[in-house]
């Protein structure tokens, strides 16, 4: 007689809406097992009965063979006695109880419904919203859990038969697949001109011909609208610059697959991998020379931000163009994306000369994911589309709710429940009102998703920050300031699952510092739960505060005074440099800014003495920089108190090679390996003191592929494990991970 064994199973991670349930269902019945499983507010719950060798059987394949899209982070099972249950079926999901479950985000369109899109036979041929359990829209239209169809925003369209009965089926692919639909039943595009009336024929074929013939299409992708054009039409691209006001931050190029990308961009096995994953983020590559790329997509710059189609739209649309298109943000610049439609018409309609759009409401609107690959690693820029709002993984469980309010430029949030740190996805510079309201929106959205209340809120030191203003009036919570460049430190420590102490090496723009100077050049003795400032780059002033960041030529003036004869950056602003210097020596505020540094020999170099978007001059530098350079230029580095890095040390021996006719390519590149030598003569300096011996990387500066690429080989081949960002982004994007880890470890 054969012994009867059941077992309750109950699994946690993202594993709804993505096919989790009919894998079991499915899974059950080839073992012959009998029992029942559905979806609660924690996730799946499994009741399963059988013979003993197969329960065993499914307990070792349900997580070796769950769906791809799911993430397991426990599997809890209990023994019970058998039931009786008669056949396996899949129950309705039990909304009770405080809400735990993850929610997917949005994934780029799968193979299985690409061949369906593709086959005249089938009744979703062409359909443009077409998607299934393994792809598809996901947090972009959920608005609420569980996650069935009535709580995301395709509840207004009704199941035909047809689609009906594939998501009753537990054999079908599309079983309870919520966004579910097809031309019968679901979501409509249309293409409207600027005025909103709808234009007749096919949509998707009128579109490319408006592309072809040199016009903007405002275009409705999963978390917003984009802005097309034809990526090798110069004027298209100079007029989507002026008309977005968007004078030099490079567009992103969306090509049809990767033999079209490769004839973009050097493309290896690291770049396709990235670019064809689920997530089809925007990858930073090396241009290729020739590349069929308007010179206004990317001026001045040796990479091209490119990205594959990762919806059933795009698909089709680069299709019917034959060719590249540009797909930057649907937004005049520095405005939040627009992803609601009447507002779309109302703020773009001055920039598109036709939308392309749908009926199918966006819940939360998401930019596009950025990253960059290189050297076996990767560096998220912005984390966004494809990965937000996917929680991560922290070492020790945090003993509250934490709510980390993040900083003000490229901010994110952060709510730290238990070990899961949901860093929200991009939200932007919180100096509009629109995008303030967003971010008050996707707390109280993430908090209703997540069923998170926080005890503890954590905000940055600096009271005029709107993230801080934010924090602080939330009422009944405790409230939890944490400096900077210490955030910075713990982003990257979280990111790596440390708990330290390392040297922190913080190097941005710049933050409120302790001594009511601006750091930005900072070497921290840091944990998770302090830190200690051991050294900085030498304090400079900023003639004229925020004027220097806007005008780098005016760090150029501080770093060099009254030394500059001959120079093009002083002749270029001598109505203004001598008033700069007196600035400067008059008192302007101090800064130890790393960020401000590269910004005074950028200006030297002739590359930016004014900027139009933030760390523009760095990033330009970095781009003008020749990576076969070896040469170093020296910094004194003082120790024997608190240790100083003499940061004009680098911008004198950059003059004095352009003055003596050195090419500025090698300038840049001797500067960099300057810095990064200098990083390395201070941590070594550290180590002596200290004992420490790694080092944590983190903070804007270090989004430099070039300078982080030569610090890290420095610092490695001196004997130091280097711990480097990996799931976050360095700069400011990462400061609400470090704000929540901080206020977690405090929290005794």
């Amino acid at each position: 007689m054969t012994t009867l064994k059941r077992v309750d199973v109950h699994v946690e991670g993202i594993v709804q809406g993505v096919g989790f349930r009919p894998f079991v269902y499915s899974l059950a019945n080839r073992l012959g097992l009998a029992g029942r499983v559905h979806n609660d507010v924690n996730g799946v719950h499994i009741e399963v009965e059988g013979a003993h060798s197969g329960v065993e059987e499914f307990l070792t394949a349900l997580e070796r063979d769950a769906p791809a899209l799911s993430e397991i982070e426990r599997v809890t099972v209990v023994s019970a006695e058998p039931a009786g249950h008669s056949g396996f079926t899949i129950a309705a999901s039990d909304p009770a109880g405080p809400r735990r479950v993850l929610v997917a985000a949005d994934t780029a369109t799968c193979e299985d419904c690409l061949g369906e899109l593709a086959d005249p036979a089938d009744r979703r041929h062409r359909y443009p919203f077409i998607n299934c359990t393994n792809c598809g829209p996901r947090f972009t239209i959920v608005r609420g859990v569980p996650y069935d169809r009535l709580l995301t925003t395709m509840a207004a369209f009704g199941l035909c038969a047809d689609c009906s009965r594939e998501y009753h089926d537990p054999g079908d692919r599309r079983f309870h697949a919520q966004p579910t639909c097809c031309p019968a039943c679901g979501p409509r595009l249309r293409l409207r001109d600027a005025r909103g009336t709808e234009l007749c024929g096919d949509p998707i074929a009128g579109a490319a011909t408006l592309l072809r013939a040199g016009r903007i299409v405002a275009v409705k992708g999963l978390g917003g609208y984009h802005l097309a054009v034809a990526a090798s039409d110069e004027h298209a691209a100079a007029t989507l610059r002026a008309r977005k006001h968007r004078e030099d931050k490079p567009f992103a190029v969306m090509a049809a697959d990767l033999a079209q990308a490769r004839r973009l961009c050097d493309v290896d096995e690291a770049a396709a991998a990235l670019l064809t994953s689920r997530a089809r983020p925007i990858a930073l590559l090396p241009r290729r020379p020739g590349a069929p790329v308007a010179p206004s997509v990317a001026p001045g710059n040796r990479s091209l931000g490119l990205m594959l189609p990762y919806t059933a739209l795009h698909h089709l649309l680069l299709a019917e163009l034959a060719a590249p298109m540009v797909l930057t943000s649907g937004n005049v610049s520095d405005e939040p994306i627009a992803y609601e439609d009447d507002d779309a018409l109302t703020r773009l309609g001055g920039i598109a000369d036709a939308f392309l759009t749908h009926d199918r409401p966006i819940h939360t609107r998401t930019d596009d994911s950025v990253i960059r690959p290189g050297s076996g690693e990767v560096t998220v820029l912005r984390r966004a589309r494809g990965y937000a709002p996917e929680p991560l993984a922290l070492r020790r469980p945090a003993p509250r709710p934490v709510l980390a309010c993040g900083a003000d430029l490229k901010n994110t949030f952060c709510l730290l429940q238990g070990r899961r740190a949901f860093v929200s996805h991009h939200i932007g510079d919180l100096d509009d009102h629109d995008t303030l309201r967003t971010y008050v929106e996707g707390i109280d959205h993430y908090c209703g998703l997540f069923d998170i209340r926080p005890e503890i809120v954590a905000h940055d030191l600096h009271p005029g920050y709107l993230s801080t203003r934010h924090a602080l009036e939330i009422p009944g919570v405790e409230h939890v300031a944490v400096q900077h460049h210490h955030a910075h430190i713990a982003s990257c420590l979280a990111d790596n699952g440390d708990q330290g102490p390392v040297i922190g090496v913080a190097f941005d723009g710049h933050g409120h510092g302790t001594d009511g100077t601006l750091w930005g050049g900072e070497f921290l003795h840091a944990d998770l739960l302090t830190f200690r400032r051991l050294g900085h780059l030498a304090h400079v002033p900023m003639p004229g505060g925020a004027a220097a960041i806007r005008q780098p030529w005016r760090m150029a003036a501080a770093y060099l005074r009254d030394d500059h004869p001959g120079l093009d950056v002083a002749a270029r602003n001598a109505g203004h440099w001598a008033a700069a210097v007196a600035l400067a020596a008059a008192g302007a505020p101090l800064t130890s800014s790393a960020g401000r540094l590269f910004d005074a020999v950028a200006a030297l170099l002739g590359v930016r003495d004014k900027i139009t978007y933030e760390g523009q001059a760095a990033i330009e530098l970095e781009q003008r920089a020749d990576p076969s350079e070896t040469g170093v230029y020296p910094a004194t580095v003082t120790t024997g108190g608190p240790l100083v890095v003499e940061g004009a040390d680098l911008v004198r021996a950059a003059a004095a090679d352009l003055t003596a006719g050195v090419d500025p390519a090698v300038i840049a590149g001797r500067f960099h390996n300057g810095v990064a030598a200098a990083i390395t003569r201070a941590c070594v300096a550290i180590r002596q003191d200290t004992g420490l011996t790694a080092v944590a990387l983190s903070g804007g500066v270090f989004q430099n592929a070039l300078l982080l690429g030569r610090t890290v080989e420095r610092l490695r081949a001196a004997g130091f494990r280097v711990l480097r960002h990996v799931r976050v982004p360095p700069g400011d994007g990462g400061i609400s991970l470090g704000q929540a880890a901080v206020a977690a470890a405090r929290d005794t």
